[in-house]
C-alpha cells in the first residue's frame, strides 16, 4: 500500500528537494555553499550556448544569487595540494559536473550513453583510438581540434586511405564517455582533453563499486534531488538502464530510504526519498536556465508546475512561441513566467526580448519580482542594465521598472 499526496505537496516537495526554500548567503558565496547546492541537486550540467550565460554557472545564481563564478572553474579545472578538486567532467544525467568521489558509481554501473553510437569508429580504427591516447598522454591537456590537426592533418585525405578527421573527435567523445577520458582543463569552454588517471585521485579511481551498490547509491541521489519522482524520472537524472534502475528503486523500497506513494493526478506510481521535506509554503524567486534540473524534464515539468517548456533555440525565428534562449520564472514554488534573454556584452545590458506571465498569476507582483531578479542578475554578469523589448505581456511594466 502506498502514502497518498496531494500535487501542491508533491509540488512543494520537488522544489524544496533542489535547494529553493534554503536561504540564500548573506555574504559573498563560498565553497561550503556549492558544496549545499550539491547536496541538493547531486550535479551541474554542461552545455555550449552561452547566449545569456554558460548552463553551468546559473543554477548556483538561482539558489544562491550573485557568487564568483571562479568558485566553479576552481572547484572543476583547478587542482592544488592545498585546494584539490573538487568536481570532475563525467557523462551523467547529460555531460556534467560531478562530486569527484561519485565517479565510480558513474564509471561501474551499467547506463545508456551516446557513445556506443561511436563504437563503430572504433572497431574501424583502432590504431586511431591508440594514437588519441598517446597524444593525450603526451601533450594532455589538449582540445579535440589541436588532436584532429597533430593526427590528421590540415587537409582532408582521401576516404578509405586514412581516417577522416571527425573519426577524431569521435574517438575523444567515446572515450570521454566511457572514462578513459575526461577534461583536464576548460579554454574559452573549449573541452581539453586529458587522461581520467591524471585527473581523478588514484583513491578514487581505485576504489570498486559492485553495479548493484553503484546503481542503489545513485537511484538514492536521484530522489534525494527529485524529492518525489516516477520510476522513469528517477531512471532520467543519471540515465540508467530501466532494469537496473527499477531493481535498485525496489531494493530501496525494501531498505526504507524510497516510500512508495501515490500523487493526485499523477498517472504513475511515485517514490519519495525518506528525508524529502514538504514544507507548508515557499517563498523567494529564481530565474531557471533551460538546463536547470528543476525543469530539464519537461514532461515533468509540465505534469509538477501545470508549465509547458520547450526550448526553441532550433524553431525558425517566425515560428517560436517565446524566444530563442527561454529562462522560466519561478515564485514562491511556482513558475510563474518566461523570459527570452541574452546578454549583450558589447552594449553591457542584458537584453530581455520578450516576458510573459502564465495565466492566472499575479502579474503585478510577478513583474516586481522579476524586474528585482533581473536586475541581481545582470549586476553579477557584469552588465550596466536589463533592456527590455515589446513581446510579452510583461514587457511593458517590466520596461519601466528596469529603467
Amino acid at each position: 500500500m502506498s502514502t497518498e499526496m496531494s500535487a501542491a505537496a508533491a509540488r512543494r516537495t520537488a522544489v524544496a528537494a533542489q535547494g529553493f526554500t534554503d536561504p540564500r548567503p548573506t555574504g559573498v558565496p563560498s565553497r561550503r555553499h556549492l558544496l549545499r547546492v550539491l547536496s541538493r541537486t547531486q550535479l551541474i550540467q554542461l552545455d555550449s550556448v552561452n547566449v545569456a550565460v554558460r548552463a553551468h554557472y546559473m543554477p548556483l545564481f538561482s539558489r544562491l544569487g550573485a557568487y564568483p563564478m571562479s568558485l566553479i572553474d576552481d572547484a572543476a579545472w583547478s587542482h592544488s595540494v592545498r585546494r584539490p578538486r573538487l568536481l570532475v567532467e563525467k557523462w551523467a544525467h547529460e555531460a556534467s559536473l560531478i562530486p569527484m568521489d561519485d565517479w565510480p558509481l558513474l564509471h561501474l554501473t551499467k547506463r545508456q550513453g551516446w557513445w556506443k553510437h561511436y563504437r563503430e569508429v572504433v572497431e574501424r580504427s583502432p590504431g586511431l583510438v591508440q594514437d588519441v591516447l598517446d597524444m593525450v598522454k603526451e601533450r594532455g591537456p589538449i582540445g579535440a581540434g589541436t588532436l584532429e590537426r597533430e593526427l590528421v592533418g590540415d587537409v582532408k585525405r582521401e576516404k578509405g586511405t586514412w581516417w577522416d578527421r571527425s573519426d577524431v573527435k569521435h574517438i575523444c567523445e567515446y572515450l570521454f564517455g566511457i572514462g578513459e577520458l575526461t577534461t583536464g582543463a576548460r579554454r574559452s569552454f573549449e573541452r581539453l582533453y586529458d587522461l581520467t588517471e591524471r585527473v581523478v585521485p588514484p583513491e578514487v579511481l581505485t576504489r570498486k563499486v559492485a553495479p548493484d551498490e553503484g546503481a542503489r547509491q545513485l537511484v538514492e541521489r536521484s530522489a534525494r534531488a527529485l524529492g518525489v519522482a516516477t520510476e522513469p524520472e528517477l531512471r532520467d537524472y543519471y540515465r540508467l538502464a530501466p532494469d537496473v534502475n527499477r531493481q535498485a528503486i525496489l531494493d530501496l523500497v525494501d531498505a526504507g530510504i524510497l516510500e512508495a506513494v501515490t500523487v493526485t493526478g499523477w498517472s504513475r506510481k511515485a517514490y519519495k526519498h525518506i528525508d524529502a521535506r514538504t514544507p507548508r509554503r515557499i517563498s523567494g524567486r529564481a530565474l531557471l536556465c533551460p538546463f536547470d534540473p528543476l525543469i530539464w524534464e519537461r514532461d515533468r515539468t509540465e505534469r509538477i508546475f501545470d508549465f509547458r517548456y520547450r526550448i526553441e533555440i532550433y524553431v525558425p525565428e517566425a515560428k517560436r512561441e517565446f524566444g530563442y534562449y527561454v529562462f522560466p520564472f519561478l515564485l514562491d514554488g511556482n513558475l510563474v513566467g518566461r523570459v527570452d534573454l541574452k546578454a549583450d556584452r558589447a552594449a553591457g545590458v542584458l537584453r530581455v526580448p520578450g516576458a510573459f506571465a502564465e495565466s492566472g498569476v499575479d502579474t503585478a507582483r510577478v513583474v516586481t519580482e522579476l524586474a528585482a531578479e533581473l536586475k541581481d542578475m545582470a549586476t553579477w554578469l557584469g552588465l550596466s542594465g536589463v533592456a527590455v523589448g515589446t513581446r510579452g505581456t510583461l514587457a511593458p511594466t517590466l520596461k519601466k521598472l528596469t529603467r
